[in-house]
């Protein structure tokens, strides 16, 4: 099966950290957001895989210089202009020379979704598109498909009040499409898969979506990258991947090879070069390699880069930190996300910021 991966965006909403990286190149429980995908897609029967890249799209092809991932065979498309959705799997489908039946998959979602069911209710449908749908509490962020008892989409509403939605199944980010479906989308402009193609299958009468209580989590949003690194230390989001690269030990701890840790670290994931303080108080938190943890340091349901030196009595809630950030002693952080490099001083404290900004 072939798959068109989309990764070409510039993960405004995750900035500063992705100031350096693009946003499926972040790690969320130490693997990245493409690898991750990657792995999926592989235990789902694609072989061949195109990324749709635009933002930096040389850290893509630096992570796989060989070109394959997995047992997939991958192809770069770098868009020379942004083209949305629909334009980005057009132009990538085509560079591929993808001329039959392909999967599209958002590379920023975090999903168990079983790609093959997708593709067997696609095909007992007798559908052109097939779209996977997820259940969320509040719809209005996304776009909701009303689907008949057959799974016939009868509407595709982009990002309705929630008050008047007529349903709360999204669009999970993940479709099956025919080959025609391509020659639906302007080649010369931006087009909007959900915008424009998918309500015009919907006029065919021949786009179709199938309900599923897979896990789904977008990792657009500072939020749902700790979520998503949370349920991945504490087990309730089965992640082969990880599990395959860290080991379990005591306290629901993780680690990759032998790495001492901290007797009072919980439910956390520690990588090699670690130095700490037996002082220092770790719950739901996953370090990159090379980390100093300070006496009386308090750091939970946080994800920490590479290198970072964390000062004495300094506390880290609900956080991102990117590589190599030096906190001084008594430094406080709440909802914070703090950039590559970034040096902050003895007794500063930030709630709810980005730095640099």
């Amino acid at each position: 099966m072939d798959c068109v991966i989309l990764v070409g965006g510039e993960g405004t909403r995750l900035r500063p950290l992705t100031y350096n990286t693009p946003k499926q190149m972040l790690k969320v429980a130490g693997v990245t957001m493409i690898d991750r995908v990657l792995y999926y897609l592989s235990k789902n029967s694609v072989t061949r895989a195109v990324l749709s890249l635009g933002y930096k799209p040389d850290k893509f092809l630096k992570a796989y210089p060989d070109s394959k991932a997995y047992g997939i065979e991958l192809m770069y498309a770098v868009e020379p202009e942004p083209l949305d959705t629909a334009g980005a799997i057009r132009f990538a489908a085509k560079y591929a020379g993808f001329d039959s039946r392909f999967v599209v998959v958002n590379g920023d979602v975090m999903t168990d979704l079983s790609v093959l069911d997708l593709i067997g209710f696609h095909e007992k449908s007798d559908a052109v598109g097939t779209i996977a749908l997820t259940p969320v509490l509040d719809p209005s962020r996304f776009g909701v498909v009303p689907t008949d008892d057959s799974g016939k989409v009868v509407a595709f509403i982009e990002k309705p009040d929630a008050a008047t939605a007529p349903t709360n199944y999204i669009n999970a980010g993940t479709y099956v499409l025919e080959n025609e479906v391509l020659d639906l989308i302007d080649s010369d402009r931006r087009v909007s898969i959900e915008r424009e193609t998918f309500p015009l299958l919907v006029k065919k009468s021949c786009l179709y979506g199938m309900p599923t209580d897979s896990y789904w989590l977008d990792l657009g949003t500072p939020q749902s990258l700790i979520k998503a690194s949370c349920d991945i230390l504490t087990l309730n989001y089965n992640d082969e991947l990880f599990s395959s690269i860290y080991s379990k030990c005591g306290n629901g701890n993780w680690i990759r090879n032998s790495v001492q840790i901290p007797e009072t670290a919980s439910q956390s994931l520690f990588e090699s070069g670690l130095a700490f303080n037996p002082n220092s108080k770790i719950n739901l938190t996953t370090f990159g390699v090379d980390c100093i943890i300070g006496n009386g340091a308090i750091v939970s349901e946080s994800i920490i880069g590479d290198g970072c030196k964390i000062g004495a009595n300094v506390t880290i809630r609900n956080s991102i930190i990117g590589d190599n950030v030096t906190f001084k002693d008594n430094v406080t952080l709440i909802d914070c996300i703090i950039g590559d490099e970034a040096q902050l001083q003895e007794g500063e404290k930030m709630e709810q910021q980005r730095y640099p900004t």
